[in-house]
């Protein structure tokens, strides 16, 4: 450089944030920190030249000694011009390297002393070498970098000398400053080729990297885009031809759906999980169909939605008054869960059983309790349901697969405490589809059913705050696993005059309702209804009564619309049997007049009380025992177990010891087509054959009903009020039974006791002495008689323990 020079000179310090100037350099910079303004105002007092120098951290606002590199560029300021704003751009040309030797003290702009750095040169022999391979990497550089125009590599090619080859290459490259630092510090020329080289060769490779990831992203990018306008194009055509926008409108809808559901996290993740299935399915695909039902199901169950309950026991009690005569217990049973509610605020759902003949309103009194609560009402019929998959779901991968009715009741429910009727629990069967009852046991357990899971719907679902109450005609149907877990409430049939008042209160208006009369067109005197309750009628519930108010309001609208002038139409006895023809049922089925070896007895069935008369006929014959009437093992058994009693106490009454030797007998029970079974027809039976072998008449105004032992004990029976309901139906006025059943009498309604009379007895004697209707020949006991069981009888205590006194009634009796 020019040698006539001083070699170090005190100049003003311009220090640069994130820039570098090399020598031979013209470029403009702006200046605007008060220092470097300045430093460039004395250096224009002076000879314009200054040292430039980076730093070596971008962010330092008032960098000291040790943040200013200590190598830097003497430059020759050119121009200056004070822009608007305050600060200074000058253009500036790099004239030499030169690095600080010391700082001189100044305090308002920097000022060093600085040495310059000639360049040096080992030698040229490889110096062209490495210019030319400079030259091709740089080439290579600006190919693969956009940074650089080809029109850059025309001027560098054209230099000749290698320092300022490289300085000139270096400003062109997108380095770092201290790797740009670097390059302006080494003063050896062929050292700085070398470095220069390996930066060329490093900025290469991250090049070439990046390019190919920059391909690769494209590529995705444009697979992407193309899909995304393939897309937009199917959703315009199908648009165009009036579809719905197909796959990705339904993914849409459900992902809509699935924000406002507010679905607790597990089931949230679910319904995500497989709606991005659905979203990656190709529309033809049949398993997107499947996916869309599945996550439907999932958003349209009550997973968090309850109903708040009216806990306001007066008004339960009024309603339930309202809808409902008599069932005393199943509504005190209702009163007390509100009650323990509002005291508890939460407590598990009980599960209720409501027990007895068709009609008497088990499904309607369901329905009210729901009312009451303010709770949803759910009724599913279990009605033939053979197959386990009917309550637990089929899994999804079966074609058409469905949740079980559980889950399809609570979805149509709509609220996770919903009242749940499920009517007619003992109807269901079992086959080789598995057993529905075993899979009762987990919906009816509040132990488990908070976790209750569906084949289907794969997610535990809670279903303890249900209020589940069942329905069933008979519970030993019901098997023994499933009743352990429900709250049985027996609803018996009505009397004569619960029935006068549910015609009078809810049947006759209802009826006219429907059929479209007023209450003033149509006119049924309470003499008439009872006549139809006891005529056209035998049960125990309300339902045949209601089917005949709706025979006579047919018949009535028809008088009315072909005759206007018969309006109100007043239905009395005449016109009762007009309407309906003649009676069905004689009332009172006591017989005209006492009989001999006819006796009426009582028997209980599923669909209530009945009365059936037992006949027992003697004829000459080899002692055959004859039992007709379809009955059922337990009740031969008794048959025969009250033969047996009769021979070993024939002589006592005068009956001839060997009549069982001499003769045939037969004992039938009218309806023959209707299975009978169980022991409660033994002292009836007994009664009967005494009364057939003695030729004593049978007070026909006598029901009775009790098992009999050998020795002649009367043992108690079930389903009292339900068989007391039948005899008062039947007209009879005395009802005998056993001694234990006694305390069964407080279920019995105080109308019927006020009808009839009851009598306990604990001896087939006293059964014999209020049952015929002349007093048994009395004898005294010769000293060859056999001895009798009179005094064993006498001496049997009135109960034993063990006896099966609570054992609900199997069979028909």
């Amino acid at each position: 450089m020019g040698s006539n020079k001083s070699k170090s000179r005190s100049l003003p310090l311009l220090p640069l944030r994130g820039l570098l100037v090399y020598p031979s350099m013209v470029l403009h910079l702006d200046v605007g920190r008060e220092k470097s303004v300045k430093a460039l105002e004395q250096c224009m007092i002076d000879d314009h030249m200054i040292l430039l120098c980076s730093q070596s951290e971008v962010n330092i606002e008032e960098p000291t000694q040790e943040d200013i590199y200590r190598v830097g560029t003497i430059a020759k300021v050119r121009q200056m011009l004070k822009l608007p704003n305050g600060t200074i751009r000058v253009l500036v040309e790099g004239v030499v390297r030169a690095e600080i030797e010391q700082y001189l003290p100044n305090d308002q702009f920097y000022e060093v002393v600085a040495r310059e750095l000639p360049e040096t040169m080992d030698g040229d022999s490889e110096l062209d070498a490495l210019m030319r391979a400079v030259l091709s990497q740089f080439e290579h550089y600006i190919n693969l970098s956009k940074k650089v125009t080809p029109e850059t590599l025309a001027a560098v090619s054209d230099i000749e000398q290698p320092g300022r080859l490289a300085d000139v290459i270096t400003s062109h490259l997108s380095l770092k400053i201290k790797d740009k630092q670097e390059i302006l510090e080494t003063v050896d020329v062929r050292e700085r080729l070398e470095k220069l080289l390996d930066f060329l060769n490093n900025e290469r490779e991250v090049l070439e990297l990046e390019r190919k990831i920059s391909q690769r992203v494209k590529k995705q990018m444009e697979k992407t885009q193309k899909e995304y306008y393939l897309r937009e194009q199917m959703k315009a055509i199908q648009k165009e031809l009036g579809e719905k926008e197909g796959r990705a409108g339904e993914v849409e809808e459900l992902r809509s759906q699935l924000a406002e559901a507010k679905l607790p996290e597990k089931i949230a993740a679910k319904v995500e999980k497989e709606i991005d299935r659905l979203e990656k399915m190709p529309a033809s695909s049949a398993e997107g169909a499947v996916i869309r039902t599945y996550v439907e199901w999932l958003l349209a169950l009550p997973w968090n939605k309850e109903t708040e309950d009216h806990l306001d026991i007066a008004k339960a009690q009024e309603l339930l008054e309202e809808e409902h005569a008599g069932l005393d217990k199943p509504k005190e049973r209702v009163l007390e869960y509100l009650a323990v509610q509002q005291l508890v605020k939460k407590l598990k759902g009980p599960i209720l059983c409501f027990v007895g003949p068709p009609g008497v309103g088990k499904t309607s009194l369901g329905r009210s309790v729901a009312k009451s609560l303010g709770r949803e009402f759910v009724r599913i019929s279990l009605g033939g349901v053979r197959d386990e998959a009917e309550i637990r779901g089929h899994r999804r991968t079966y074609v058409g697969a469905m949740p079980g009715r559980i889950i399809q009741g609570m979805r149509t429910a709509g609220t996770m405490n919903p009242v749940f009727l499920l009517d007619e629990i003992d109807k269901m069967a079992m086959d080789f589809r598995g057993d529905p009852a075993s899979a009762m046991l987990e919906v009816l357990d509040p132990e488990q059913n908070a976790t209750f899971s569906d084949h289907y719907i794969e997610m535990p679902f809670d279903l303890s705050k249900v209020m589940f109450i069942t329905t069933a005609n008979a519970v030993h149907h019901i098997p023994r696993p499933l009743l352990d877990r429900m709250e049985v409430l027996y609803i018996p049939g009505y009397t004569e005059l619960e029935k006068q008042e549910i015609a009078t209160k809810h049947l006759l208006p209802k009826q006219k309702r429907d059929h479209g009369l007023s209450e003033e067109q149509l006119v049924l005197e309470p003499d008439t209804l009872l006549q139809l309750i006891r005529d056209y009628t035998r049960e125990s519930g309300v339902r045949n009564l209601e089917q005949q108010i709706a025979s006579i309001c047919r018949k009535a609208a028809k008088l009315i619309v072909t005759e206007p002038s018969a309006a109100p139409v007043v239905v009395d006895s005449a016109k009762l049997k007009e309407f309906l023809g003649p009676s069905k049922f004689r009332y009172g089925m006591a017989e005209l007049e006492d009989q001999i070896g006819a006796v009426t007895g009582l028997a209980w069935t599923e669909v209530g009380g009945d009365t059936l008369v037992i006949e027992v006929s003697i004829m000459p014959g080899s002692g055959k025992l004859t039992l007709t009437g379809k009955l059922g093992d337990v009740m031969k058994e008794s048959a025969q177990a009250a033969f047996s009693y009769i021979r070993s106490r024939a002589k006592e009454w005068g009956i001839d010891p060997a009549f069982h030797e001499k003769n045939d007998i037969h004992i039938h029970i009218p309806e023959g087509a209707i299975p009978k079974d169980g022991p409660s027809a033994g002292i009836t039976m007994a009664t009967a054959l005494v009364s057939a072998l003695t030729g004593l008449r049978v007070d026909r105004q006598v029901a009775m009903t009790g098992e009999i032992t050998l020795r002649g004990r009367v043992l108690p029976i079930g389903g009292l009020k339900e068989k007391s309901l039948a005899a008062h139906r039947a007209g009879i006025k005395k009802v005998l039974l056993p001694k234990d059943n006694e305390r069964d009498l407080r279920d019995v309604p105080d109308s019927v006791k006020a009808d009839m009379t009851f009598v306990p007895v604990a001896t087939m004697d006293e059964v014999l002495k209020h049952a015929l209707s002349d007093p048994l020949p009395a004898r005294e006991p010769r000293e060859d008689d056999e001895p009798s069981f009179a005094a064993e009888n006498a001496a049997l205590p009135a109960t034993v323990e063990g006896e099966r006194e609570d054992v609900p009634p199997l069979g028909t009796h």
